[in-house]
């Protein structure tokens, strides 16, 4: 008999997809070890391999339910990229209209139905309350802003990449088809309504914040490396640009371009999981750990690409700085990305360019080449690597997901957050407001 006990939680539910948690603990309730272990292992690679690069964009999406228009993007992107084609700037804005759309709904479901129940009934509320069900029961009026944001992202989805879930639009040299006035008049109509709901929801996330910054400045705070995408003004980005890494310091590090990838990607297979840890190479793992998402882009951009965005990062770096290590931010990052994509749907929705006929080449041909397309996925960097042969078939394919990027950092954050709790006891002295709603 030992004083060593072994904590399993399988799975965790609180996630958008499968995952489980393993807490090892010694005598005295000495965390010797946290695993988090996900279902990463899906085989996509293979199944690309022997197939008409074309199809590639076609296939890619249903690596993930969550996140199919990035995947989308970064495929079609990688395609071009290995032919040498360029498409049609319409068909581009088309493209950027499609992932910002995706980015405010996965924003608002992910800020709502995962991280709000938490902080509107308190984090040691009975688990059977803390959900999306008991937010809609209690607080009807906050559950219907992020049903009616998601709804307007999808819908605008499923308007330019005929499906909402798995897009099929865009191709080879620009999108299948252009958008139609009609739907576009249709969208700028909902627009207010969008934007007002928007304000809400970072009123909301305003007064989360303030009342929890106890928690969010203590629990958690685990320095590492950030990766991101960046524009050529240093602006976040999340459909094109270089990869800039930021070291714990602050320090830009690299900025580079996505075909570059290999020199800085270090790739770590641990023992415990099928998920490969991805790390900055020339840092060395686990010393080069990086994460990627919300709070990883904030960190790494200069600055936002539009005005109100910008205004809320800036506020944001003066409550926890910059870089901010601390964990609980990514939700306060959700919503400045939030922000930023709500502003770049309406411009975009605006930009009389986004109803141009001109959005596909006539001219693709396939051909032996090798390309990478990156993109920026709500939960982080997407990168898609083809290699094709003079038949234009897919001979080889490397894809780096969000999972890969963050997993290391979760687990790093996960092993000083439980030290925190089962061996400080730190939450016995946090300052924990009254909840929003008592059941």
């Amino acid at each position: 008999m030992t004083d060593e006990k072994t904590i399993r939680i399988d799975p965790v539910t609180r996630l958008e997809g499968h995952g489980s948690l393993t807490i090892k603990l010694g005598p005295g309730n000495k965390v010797k070890d946290v695993q988090f272990n996900v279902n990463s292992t899906r085989f996509f690679e293979k199944f690309l391999e022997g197939r008409p690069m074309e199809e590639a964009p076609r296939i890619a999406p249903r690596i993930c339910g969550i996140c199919p228009i990035p995947h989308h993007l970064a495929s079609v992107k990688a395609v071009e990229h290995a032919w040498g084609v360029t498409p049609p700037p319409a068909a581009v804005k088309l493209r950027r209209l499609m992932i910002e759309a995706k980015q405010l709904s996965s924003h608002a479901i992910h800020f709502y139905a995962l991280a709000a129940p938490d902080f509107v009934f308190g984090p040691f509320a009975d688990p059977s309350v803390r959900n999306v069900a008991m937010v809609l029961k209690h607080l009807p009026d906050v559950a219907i802003q992020a049903i009616k944001l998601m709804e307007f992202g999808q819908e605008l989805i499923k308007t330019v990449g005929a499906k909402a879930i798995h897009p099929t639009t865009a191709i080879p040299g620009g999108q299948l088809a252009p958008m139609k006035e009609e739907d576009r008049d249709l969208f700028l109509g909902k627009v207010p309504e969008m934007l007002e709901n928007i304000h809400k929801t970072v009123d909301l996330a305003k007064t989360v914040v303030n009342a929890y910054i106890d928690v969010i400045t203590k629990i958690a705070v685990v320095p590492t490396y950030y990766l991101g995408l960046v524009n050529k003004s240093g602006e976040l980005d999340i459909y094109d640009g270089t990869l800039r890494v930021m070291d714990s310091e602050g320090k830009i590090v690299a900025d580079f371009e996505p075909k570059d990838y290999t020199q800085y990607y270090g790739e770590h297979v641990p023992k415990h999981s099928y998920a490969t840890h991805i790390y900055y190479k020339p840092a060395g793992y686990p010393e080069g750990i990086w994460r990627a998402n919300t709070l990883a882009r904030c960190n790494v951009a200069d600055k936002m690409a539009t005005p109100l965005a910008d205004a809320a990062l800036t506020e944001m770096r003066e409550l926890v700085g910059r870089p901010s290590h601390h964990t609980f931010v990514y939700h306060y990052a959700r919503i400045v990305e939030l922000v930023q994509a709500a502003e770049w749907v309406k411009t975009l929705l605006e930009d009389p360019e986004i109803v141009s006929t001109d959005v596909k080449l006539s001219d693709v041909e396939p051909r032996a080449g090798e390309g990478v397309g990156v993109v920026e996925a709500p939960r982080g960097t997407l990168l898609h690597n083809y290699e094709s042969d003079d038949k234009g078939m897919l001979v080889k394919a490397n894809l780096i997901v969000a999972t890969n990027n963050n997993i290391a950092g979760i687990e790093k954050s996960l092993l000083v957050a439980a030290k925190q709790i089962f061996e400080d006891k730190i939450h016995e002295s946090l300052k924990l407001p009254d909840p929003m709603v008592k059941t």
